[in-house]
């Protein structure tokens, strides 16, 4: 069954925001216009190698656009399209209950982490 024809949403979600990164590169577009450098400092622990390819994967996809300025020294920021700006509000709730449970989850990592022997 293709991804997008199930009876379930997240399947087509989750073609967009699927892995670790693009999630908290949109998180951080959301704001505006916004500089590599800045996404590279902001995305903490992401390769450049792997920044660049996801940032690739969301403007082919639609949901950032990327603006060369054509200046000294090169400067290229992203922002949401649209498009893009629909799938961030659709992840704010996620981000809340993750703000809201925080607590509750490091607990539950530490207790299972405990359980393992780590």
């Amino acid at each position: 069954m293709e991804k997008t024809n199930t009876p379930c949403g997240l399947d087509v979600s989750l073609m967009f925001i699927g892995g670790k990164w693009k999630p908290l590169i949109l998180y951080h577009v959301q704001g505006g216009p916004t500089r590599f450098s800045e996404l590279k400092r902001r995305v903490g622990g992401i390769s450049e190698k792997v920044l660049i390819q996801q940032l690739r994967d969301l403007v082919g996809m639609g949901v950032l656009v990327r603006r060369d300025h054509q200046c000294v020294p090169p400067m290229v920021d992203y922002e949401l399209t649209p498009f893009g700006d629909t799938l961030v509000k659709a992840l704010v709730p996620l981000c809340d209950w993750g703000n809201n449970n925080r607590a509750k989850v490091q607990d539950l990592l530490k207790q299972s982490s405990q359980a393992i022997g780590e």
